[in-house]
């Protein structure tokens, strides 16, 4: 005897998100401030990784503990993060864009005065866990609002600017982590971590519009979850760009987790002048960020993207080179400014081509892209540690990230994306 199950029906997709540009409609004074909002939702997270990275020696002499584990709370910021987001943009795509965010950013408040009094390495890991879910909020929710409310050109341009601020807030965040070590100890960093989260929250409740009507919502329901998780990795080209970018990620985080010990520690730099070499790096990252929205307006974004992993890869390699020929500081920095630099270039096309033929799930597509990218580069970058850190470690696993990257796109994201993905 057979048995014959129904299946049930599958879910409807939610409404296609409008090809308009509804943002364009703003007045000027509203736009700046969604531009200033939501630069600061985005920088929350980075801010939240990097800043206490000049700290690190002196957390470690603190706790009494060893430069890997404080290298693993670093790891264990970023798998939060990642992790936060894979709860966050579903949330954001079935109840809209701000209960989720100021429910995410109060638990990162929470947890930045936790990890502000830990009495041991262990506890900062436990709260650097719960800090990264909370801080998960404001990246998603942003890039969410802005597939919400712009397309075309207006897209490209909101775009790069809010990954000229995924790209340089973590560039930046050491530097002003150093400047704020000269009047705060670490612990003092994380309670201007909280800080920063409760402006966060200030501002969202009281600027902040509901950008997704409730007509353009997913259901809340598990197969619904499910339906739009299945639409975006169904979609190779998603999939390849998202590995894109999280390579491009681990590359750089590669950079940061070690950077304090190879810059400080092999080289002598104290840490104003630590801020002063991330500081110098960030100007490339600016100039290459606002390069890449200009060339997109004339070369597809999959252009720009080949150019940015090839100079990537070729400043790794260049690194390798210089430490092993002994070229001395100048050798380890000039590299590294290239490096750096090119994440200004590939981010902004990462996005827009992960974004543009999903404003449907938009909040589903953001997260997975930043789960991606921060739970990949937390998993991979410690393997600096692993190796012992050194310039030469630090370079070999970009290297190895970089050539991933430029594979997958070579193979699976550049065959399938057309000339250019911009409705």
């Amino acid at each position: 005897m057979s048995v014959t199950l129904d299946r049930p029906a599958a879910p409807a997709a939610p409404a296609a998100v409008p090809t308009r540009s509804p943002g364009n409609a703003l007045p000027r004074r509203d736009k700046l401030v969604y531009i200033l909002l939501l630069s600061a939702l985005v920088a929350l997270g980075p801010f939240t990784v990097d800043l206490y990275l000049p700290a690190f020696p002196n957390v470690a002499a603190d706790l009494a503990t060893t430069e890997a584990a404080i290298q693993l709370t670093l790891t264990a910021t970023m798998v939060g993060f990642g992790l936060g987001q894979l709860v966050v943009g579903p949330l954001s795509d079935s109840l809209g864009r701000k209960r989720p965010l100021i429910i995410a950013t109060l638990l990162h408040i929470v947890a930045s005065v936790a990890v502000a009094f830990a009495p041991s390495v262990e506890w900062v890991m436990a709260g650097r866990v719960v800090q990264g879910i909370g801080a998960a909020g404001g990246a998603v929710v942003a890039m969410a609002i802005i597939r919400d409310l712009f397309a075309g050109q207006s897209l490209i341009r909101m775009l790069a600017r809010m990954a000229l601020i995924t790209g340089l807030a973590p560039v930046l965040a050491p530097v002003i982590g150093s400047q704020l070590l000269r009047v705060i100890d670490w612990r003092g960093v994380f309670i201007v971590l909280g800080m920063y989260g409760v402006l966060v929250v200030i501002a969202a409740s009281g600027f902040l519009r509901e950008t997704l009507p409730v007509e353009r919502r997913g259901g809340t329901s598990l197969t619904a979850y499910r339906a739009r998780y299945a639409r975006l990795l169904g979609d190779a080209s998603f999939v390849g760009i998202a590995i894109v970018g999280a390579m491009t990620f681990t590359a750089l985080f590669s950079y940061l987790s070690a950077s304090s010990f190879v810059l400080q520690e092999l080289f002598g730099l104290s840490a104003q002048e630590f801020g002063i070499a991330f500081g110098v790096n960030s100007i490339g990252l600016v100039i290459a960020n606002q390069t890449s929205a200009r060339m997109m307006r004339v070369f597809p974004p999959r252009a720009v993207t080949t150019v940015g992993l090839a100079t990537m890869l070729i400043g790794s390699v260049a690194l390798i080179v210089a430490d092993m020929l002994g070229m001395g500081l100048l050798g380890v920095l000039v590299p590294l400014f290239f490096v750096v630099a090119s994440v200004g270039l590939i981010m902004p096309t990462v996005q827009i081509t992960a974004l543009a033929n999903h404003g449907a799930e938009a909040g589903t597509a953001a997260s997975l892209i930043g789960a991606m990218n921060f739970g990949v580069a937390g998993i991979i970058s410690p393997l600096v540690g692993v190796l012992g850190v050194s310039v030469v470690s630090m370079a070999v696993v970009m290297v190895g990230a970089l050539i991933v990257a430029n594979v997958v796109f070579w193979t699976v994201v550049r065959p399938r994306v057309q000339a250019s993905v911009i409705a």
